[in-house]
C-alpha cells in the first residue's frame, strides 16, 4: 500500500502542482482575500473532488460515455466559469478598498471541481493505471486513490493559496494590487482558452 501510495503521488506531482484552472482560481483568491478567508471555497473544492473521484472509480465515468456530448458540453461549460472568474479579476480594483467584491464560497469551489474536464480526465487516467486486482480489493484500491489523490490536491492548492495571499500581501497599494489582478485575470483567461481547445 505505501508503494502504491508514492507511487501516485509521483504521478500526481506535475499535475497536480501545475498551473491549472484550480491553482490559478485559489493563488488569485489568496492575493485578493488572504488565505483564510479562501478556505471555505477551497473545503467545497476538495469535498466535490472526493465525490467526484470516488464515483469516476466506481463506474460514473463509463455511465458519462453512454451521453457523448456530456464532456464536451462540460469542456464549454467549465471554460466559460473560469473566464467569468477571471473577468472578474480584470475588472477587479483595489484589493481591500470595494465594498463588492467577496471570497469565494464552498459552493464556488465545488463548482469550479465540477465544471474543471481537466479533473475527470486526469482522474479516469489515474485509475487506469492503479486500479488493479480483483473486484474484491478494488473498493478498498478506490477509496485509498480517491484519498491520495484529494489529500495531494489539497496540500497543492493551499500552497498556491499561501502563494497568492503573499503575493497580495506585497502588492497592497492600489496601483500595484490592479497590476496583481491583471495577471492573474489574464493568467485565468488562458487557463480558459486552454480548456477550450484541449
Amino acid at each position: 500500500m505505501i508503494q502504491t501510495v508514492m507511487e501516485l503521488v509521483v504521478f500526481l506531482f506535475p499535475l497536480a502542482y501545475s498551473p491549472g484552472p484550480g491553482n490559478m482560481f485559489f493563488a488569485a483568491n489568496g492575493a485578493r482575500f488572504g488565505f483564510r478567508a479562501t478556505m471555505p471555497a477551497n473545503l467545497g473544492y476538495h469535498i466535490a473532488t472526493w465525490l467526484v473521484t470516488a464515483a469516476i472509480g466506481f463506474g460514473f465515468l463509463a455511465t458519462m460515455e453512454r451521453v457523448p456530448h456530456l464532456l464536451a458540453y462540460l469542456k464549454v461549460a467549465g471554460s466559460l466559469n473560469v473566464f467569468w472568474i477571471a473577468w472578474t479579476l480584470l475588472r477587479a480594483g483595489v484589493l481591500k478598498g470595494s465594498a463588492t467584491p467577496k471570497a469565494a464560497g464552498f459552493g464556488d469551489g465545488a463548482l469550479l471541481l465540477i465544471l474543471n474536464p481537466k479533473a475527470y480526465v486526469i482522474i479516469a487516467l489515474m485509475f487506469t493505471q492503479f486500479l488493479k486486482g480483483d473486484s474484491g480489493e478494488q473498493i478498498g484500491q478506490i477509496m485509498l486513490i480517491t484519498t491520495v489523490f484529494t489529500v495531494n490536491n489539497m496540500v497543492a492548492f493551499v500552497l498556491w493559496t499561501l502563494t497568492g495571499d503573499t503575493l497580495g500581501v506585497i502588492f497592497r497599494a492600489p496601483h500595484s494590487s490592479r497590476h496583481l489582478n491583471l495577471v492573474f485575470g489574464s493568467l485565468l483567461a488562458e487557463v480558459a482558452l486552454w480548456i477550450l481547445v484541449s
